[in-house]
């Protein structure tokens, strides 16, 4: 069993302010001529002082209050018999900030100091007896409220720093299934191709499927180092490459691929935003367009790079998937633009901005 609870911020210190209570316990020690009487009070005091001020460190809010009413009453009524008792005004003091509320705490710190008062001038007690309890209750009080509230805000920096961990985790999981998507979709998606291909043509032209087993072996290898290149936190090796790799998927699909794609000095950041984004939409004709055209052009005018690439396919509006959600984020992340126009096959134009440029994320 545990007198307190396990609390940081608190360490050992409330079993040290316990020495206080020590006083009063011995205090008939001091008298001439102590009578039994004498010793059970302070003996049953001091135990009730205890219960109270260890309980007083389990409840916060009003479940304090009774605690800091029962300090008050034990040293109203035995502070007139032994001003050792005093002590057990300053433990009151002592729980009042942990009403949570400043305030009221400041209200209930006076008020103990009301009835101190009241009692010594009722009792009209010598002030050496008073004085110190006075001091005491107000010092300690105050301090109780400033550690309080060092300690709130510890509190809520810490909630603060969880959960912006808990949001760059759940940051980075998605990061990592949109790199994954990019890197090995469009790759299984063309080794699926070629594999149906090679099956269907084992028969009747065998050659053929064994160039194609041999492709998909080549894919294989290639979608490996661009594995262990991520790893290594690389991402696309350019334009160039990947619409090589364009070709060769939209063959296997027999997709006719028209390309117009200038040489071009584009900044890192943006050529690999916009060779991700032939990868996907190149995967996506393949998946889902049933076309039999694509073209690629790239465009540099107006200070920005204009990506286009279009199909005969079915076209449609249909909501984003995780690929082109992917995609989207990454080009608004540039300060670039995306738009489908799914009315005459599909359409994606892409305008990213020359100059480099990272958009700031909202708070």
């Amino acid at each position: 069993m545990r007198l307190i609870p396990k609390d940081e911020n608190l360490g050992w210190t409330p079993y040290a302010w316990t020495i206080y209570v020590v006083f009063f316990l011995l205090s008939p020690g001091l008298a001439r001529h102590p009578e039994p009487i004498d010793w059970l009070i302070s003996t049953g005091g001091t135990l009730a002082i205890l219960a109270l001020y260890f309980r007083g460190h389990w409840v916060r809010g009003v479940r304090v209050l009774p605690i800091i009413a029962g300090l008050t009453l034990i040293g109203a009524v035995l502070f007139p018999l032994n001003s050792a008792a005093g002590v057990s005004f300053i433990y009151a003091a002592s729980f009042a900030a942990r009403i949570e509320d400043d305030r009221r705490a400041v209200g209930i710190i006076s008020a103990i100091e009301i009835i101190v008062v009241a009692e010594v001038i009722a009792r009209r007690m010598h002030p050496g007896s008073f004085v110190w309890v006075i001091v005491f209750t107000a010092l300690v009080g105050a301090i109780g409220i400033h550690f309080e509230g060092v300690s709130r805000s510890s509190r809520k920096l810490r909630l603060a720093h969880d959960e912006i961990e808990h949001l760059a985790k759940v940051a980075e999981r998605e990061r990592i299934a949109r790199d994954l998507h990019d890197l090995l979709g469009h790759t299984l998606s063309v080794i699926i191709l070629k594999s149906e291909l090679a099956s269907k043509l084992a028969e009747r032209d065998p050659e053929r499927a064994r160039n194609e087993i041999r492709d998909v072996e080549r894919i294989s290898r290639d979608a490996l180092t661009q594995v262990r290149a991520a790893v290594r936190g690389y991402r696309s090796g350019g334009l160039p490459p990947e619409i090589e790799s364009a070709r060769d998927a939209l063959d296997a699909a027999n997709v006719s691929l028209t390309c117009d794609v200038p040489p071009l000095q584009i900044p890192v950041a943006q050529e690999a935003v916009l060779a991700m984004a032939v990868r996907e939409s190149v995967t996506n004709i393949v998946r889902h367009a049933r076309a039999t055209r694509c073209s690629i052009a790239l465009a540099h005018r107006d200070n920005a790079y204009i990506l286009t690439i279009s199909d005969d396919g079915r076209g449609g509006d249909e909501p984003f998937g995780s690929g082109l959600s992917g995609m989207l984020e990454r080009i608004e992340q540039l300060g670039g633009t995306l738009s489908r126009d799914g009315s005459n096959g599909t359409v994606v134009t892409i305008t990213m901005p020359a100059t480099p440029f990272q958009k700031e994320r909202s708070a």
